[in-house]
């Protein structure tokens, strides 16, 4: 016992030495840094719509959305709280646009994917193309793109927004730039002009992309609704998912965005789904319905406009009372692409 005593005194002298010269033992640390399975800090939460919608429509009579340049509440995961992230790679918020108001035109490193919760009348301007927004449809900005939002209508808009801000801070790439000739960029191209150019499975002749991301930047909600209950109507529902369709680039058929996934599912009344596991954590949106979701030892549960998100690698299984569409979004793009993403179906 002596002699192990004098060694961990040599030890920590050691260790103290090593700190002078900015090295650490890689044995005090391995265990933490390279784990048996995935082990989150981040925690299963459910942030309530109408609490949210109503500390929004307050920070509306506060702020402006030009003071502010983007009036967003960070939803903030309770496991890392302080780092603006509602998962460890990604961030979200919920945005409001007052009617007559406009968010100014700016374009950043980070990539961004929005769901439109509420409201008509918005829209979002992205290369030129001025997009309307419905509520259940997917916007994208894609990085490096000017985009600028504003309420032609007369009642708030309330989306979800969805950017890679994380990932881009990891690799110290952020990047931020403000329009050059005021609050709104020009508009050079008719609304719809990138779904009739990719959105019609039909691409310009010889098209060659300029980006990584999507050129299609509007996922019209109906669309999507139309398809998951005519297959929902002809296939055997899966039984963890249900009728799940996955958003894609056109002109690749693979993710929207080279870092982020994202998914649109019908849930049937009564479904009750078998537990699964992934290593991408998800954040979901109710579109539609009522329910309750299990993540890990956690019970969700969840109506329209809710956000709830699944941690890395916890058990889930969705349970609906009524027919209900869920969104969800993740960084299974950003996975796949490095080889790292794991799912596991589980028994009941």
């Amino acid at each position: 016992m002596e002699r192990l005593q004098e060694e961990t005194t040599e030890r920590l002298e050691f260790y103290q030495r090593l700190d002078g010269v900015h090295a650490a033992p890689l044995w005090a640390v391995l265990s933490q840094l390279v784990r048996p399975e995935p082990r989150s800090r981040c925690v299963p939460h459910k942030w309530d719509y109408a609490g949210m919608r109503s500390l929004l429509m307050e920070a509306g009579g506060l702020i402006t959305a030009k003071e502010a340049e983007r009036r967003v509440l960070v939803l903030e995961n309770p496991g890392i709280r302080g780092l603006s992230q509602i998962t460890q790679s990604l961030y979200s918020g919920l945005q409001l646009i007052l009617p007559g108001e406009i968010a100014p035109s700016h374009r950043h490193a980070a990539a961004a994917m929005r769901l439109i919760v509420e409201g008509g009348g918005g829209y979002t301007a992205v290369n030129g193309e001025r997009i309307p927004m419905a509520p259940g449809d997917f916007i994208l900005t894609p990085s490096w793109t000017y985009h600028d939002h504003g309420n032609l209508g007369d009642e708030p808009v309330i989306w979800l927004d969805g950017l890679d801000l994380p990932i881009v801070n990891l690799f110290d790439a952020s990047f931020a730039q403000t329009y050059p000739s005021g609050d709104v960029q020009e508009i050079t191209r008719l609304a719809g002009d990138a779904q009739a150019r990719y959105g019609s499975n039909m691409l310009p002749p010889e098209y060659v992309p300029d980006n990584k991301s999507s050129p299609l930047f509007h996922y019209p909600y109906a669309r999507v609704k139309e398809a998951l209950l005519q297959i929902g109507g002809a296939d055997k529902l899966d039984p963890c998912h249900g009728i799940k369709l996955q958003y894609v680039n056109p002109v690749t058929g693979g993710y929207p965005m080279p870092t982020m996934a994202a998914y649109m599912q019908l849930l049937t009344a009564g479904f009750s789904g078998r537990p699964s596991r992934s290593t991408d954590a998800t954040v979901y949106n109710v579109c539609e319905g009522a329910g309750v979701t299990l993540i890990g030892n956690e019970r969700i549960e969840w109506s329209m406009g809710d956000v709830f998100i699944a941690p890395s690698w916890n058990t889930v299984a969705h349970q609906a009372s009524e027919r209900s569409v869920l969104f969800s979004f993740s960084d299974r793009a950003a996975q796949k692409a490095l080889g790292l993403w794991r799912e596991e179906r589980l028994n009941d």
